[in-house]
């Protein structure tokens, strides 16, 4: 079974940096572009992150540009989203997803959600004073 879990969430206050990680069981990270994705209450899924199969490549929403990095582990197979300076309208569910190789190359494709196979459930993560 292929499987993605998202980890980190929690309540963080304005300023203050979280780590997401997503791991994967089931099958292997090194030819999945993985991408973050967050969902705010009543408003639609966007686009947050994505990062290559390779790692060579990266993208962010403008949104968030300069203050969250992706990374990737495939050795451990994880994925991780440091984010710092967080605000509250960073509020949401943050969930991973799991892409084939080619995925995450800079196009206005990048976050597009039929591009990704697998996703994880979901972590909470609350920016709030």
């Amino acid at each position: 079974q292929l499987q993605l879990v998202e980890s980190g969430g929690g309540l963080v206050q304005p300023g203050g940096s979280l780590r997401l990680s997503c791991a994967a069981s089931g099958f292997t990270l090194d030819y999945y572009a993985i991408g973050w994705f967050r969902q705010a209450p009543g408003k639609e899924r966007e686009g947050v992150s994505c990062i290559s199969a390779s790692g060579g490549s990266t993208n962010y929403a403008d949104s968030v540009k300069g203050r969250f990095t992706i990374s990737r582990d495939n050795a451990k197979n994880m994925v991780y989203l440091q984010m710092n300076s967080l605000k509250p309208e960073d509020t949401a569910i943050y969930y991973c997803a799991a892409a084939g190789v080619g995925v995450c190359t800079n196009s206005d494709y990048d976050f597009d959600e039929l591009g990704y196979d697998y996703w994880g459930q979901g972590t909470q993560v609350t920016v709030s004073s």
